[in-house]
């Protein structure tokens, strides 16, 4: 069993189906998205979204 939020660091079309699940079974769910992606399909399907900085891809890609 999971306790606590669950944090999906995809963002394609598993993480919308991973999202789907969670929330069926009552998660929550956390998705992270620069201010460029917020309206991504991965980002309205979570519960909550974390802003990632940087612009495009290279949000996602930067380690820091």
């Amino acid at each position: 069993m999971i306790d606590g939020p669950l944090l999906v660091a995809n963002r394609g079309e598993i993480a919308i189906r991973l999202f789907r699940t969670a929330a069926d079974h009552g998660l929550e769910t956390i998705a992270v998205a620069p201010d460029d992606d917020r309206e991504s399909p991965h980002a309205e399907a979570a519960g909550r979204l974390v802003g990632l900085p940087g612009r495009g891809v290279a949000a996602y890609l930067d380690v820091a």
